[in-house]
């Protein structure tokens, strides 16, 4: 599983930043590792320079192989709340979409 991880020119983003997302990425959706080919986030602060309620953002895009791509969007305080609450997302919808194909 390939993981990329972007920033709008608004989030800063450092190499030990993304190593730690992509780290934490790989750790919580390791069971999914044969099933995902490629997991895309996106960085984004919705204010720019004046500070807000909820205006982090984190999408997180996955790309399971032969199937259409899943996104899940978290607005929180800080990147790593919108982080955390996006991967928590994430790793229920990849549950479910699996889950509905070995009932069929």
């Amino acid at each position: 599983m390939k993981v990329q991880i972007n920033t709008d020119k608004n989030v800063e983003g450092s190499d030990r930043l993304e190593a730690y997302f992509s780290s934490e990425i790989l750790r919580v959706l390791s069971r999914f590792d044969d099933k995902v080919t490629r997991i895309e986030v996106h960085f984004g602060d919705e204010n720019s320079a004046k500070s807000g309620f909820g205006d982090k953002r984190c999408l997180i895009e996955a790309r399971p192989a032969n199937m259409q791509p899943v996104a899940v969007t978290e607005h929180a305080d800080s990147i790593e709340k919108a982080f955390s609450g996006a991967l928590d997302k994430i790793k229920k919808t990849l549950t479910t979409t699996f889950d509905k194909q070995k009932v069929h």
